[in-house]
């Protein structure tokens, strides 16, 4: 009988470490992106003077922040921080860049104020905008 116990107990320390486990991966991977009911996806809004650092990420396949707000004479730097190469490039033909693997990044300094969309040319599904303030 002894053995028996024994035995449950080792079960039971068994089953505390698997729960321990997965509770550990729910928990490291409970960051998400609330969607809104029409599938769009909710991205924050960002806003730099003319003399920061104003900057936007490519990462998992997004460029945030969607849209950047700056004024006018703002340099903007992208980051690719995806593992695959993406480019920005503006819909007017204002900007262009090459192909930014992981780590490149790409600068243009906004001289006048409007409007700015731009996508990447190897997923042309990711867009953003740059919105330039007097």
């Amino acid at each position: 009988m002894p053995q028996f116990r024994m035995k449950q107990f080792a079960n039971f320390k068994c089953s505390i470490a698997v729960l321990i486990t997965l509770a550990s991966v729910i928990v490291g991977t409970g960051v998400s992106q609330t969607q809104p009911e029409n599938g769009a996806a909710i991205h924050p809004v960002g806003t730099a003077g003319a003399d920061s650092a104003a900057q936007v990420v490519i990462d998992n396949f997004v460029f945030s922040p969607a849209p950047l707000i700056v004024k006018v004479g703002t340099q903007v730097t992208w980051v690719n921080h995806d593992d695959i190469p993406h480019t920005v490039d503006s819909t007017e033909g204002k900007f262009k860049s090459a192909a930014l693997d992981t780590d490149d990044k790409f600068q243009f300094r906004f001289a006048e104020p409007g409007e700015y969309p731009f996508y990447c040319r190897i997923h042309p599904k990711m867009t953003g905008k740059i919105v330039v303030q007097p």
